[in-house]
């Protein structure tokens, strides 16, 4: 569902939370121990990026279900940073709220917008 003002994947609101969300994730990874540098932080940012560029590589996408496939692997990532979220927490490495409602927000948008590509099919 691109609407003619969506002219590249940076105007979808579902990638602009995205992104949004990516940054966040650096930032809060930032303060991890640095044994877990090429652990859980390289994961985390792995599957946030993911998010972001998985809804951009979808958007370009001419089928219909090439853009879902795409939308699917991104819903799995973030599926993957709500359990990161989780075992930060669970590791006394801080909780955050404002991560778990942003993810939260782009998984709504994006379970929207891939139904939306799906309801088009025909």
């Amino acid at each position: 569902m691109e609407t003619p003002m969506a002219k590249t994947f940076k105007d979808l609101i579902v990638w602009q939370k995205a992104h949004q969300f990516v940054l966040k994730v650096y930032h809060y990874t930032a303060s991890f121990p640095r044994n877990e540098e090429y652990g859980l932080v390289s994961q985390f940012r792995r599957a946030a990026v993911s998010i972001a560029a998985n809804i951009a590589e979808g958007f370009k996408k001419e089928s219909k279900r090439d853009k879902v496939r795409f939308y699917n692997i991104a819903q799995g990532s973030i599926e993957e940073c709500r359990y990161y979220l989780i075992l930060s927490k669970d590791l006394n490495y801080g909780e955050n709220n404002e991560l778990a409602l942003l993810l939260e927000e782009v998984s709504k948008i994006l379970a929207v917008y891939t139904h939306s590509v799906k309801s088009s099919f025909n």
